[in-house]
């Protein structure tokens, strides 16, 4: 199941409601998106890498934190 919610969320983009309307449990897509935002400032503290895919580590992820970004309002 966390696979599926992280592959929505981080790879294809989907928002947490559309991801609940895929027959996923609301809970736990809230709790899995809220632990993937609280941990975003890792990546800025990494080293810098090489980039192998859109997904890697350096810029190729970002969310909002000064606004307190909210998945759940789009």
């Amino acid at each position: 199941m966390l696979d599926r919610i992280l592959d929505l969320y981080v790879d294809e983009g989907a928002s947490p409601k559309d991801i609940v309307s895929n027959g996923l449990d609301r809970e736990t897509v809230e709790w899995v998106i809220s632990a993937v935002n609280r941990n975003e400032y890792k990546r800025r503290q990494a080293a810098p890498g090489l980039k192998v895919t859109s997904k890697a580590f350096g810029t190729g992820r970002r969310m909002p934190i000064a606004a307190k970004y909210n998945p759940w309002n789009e």
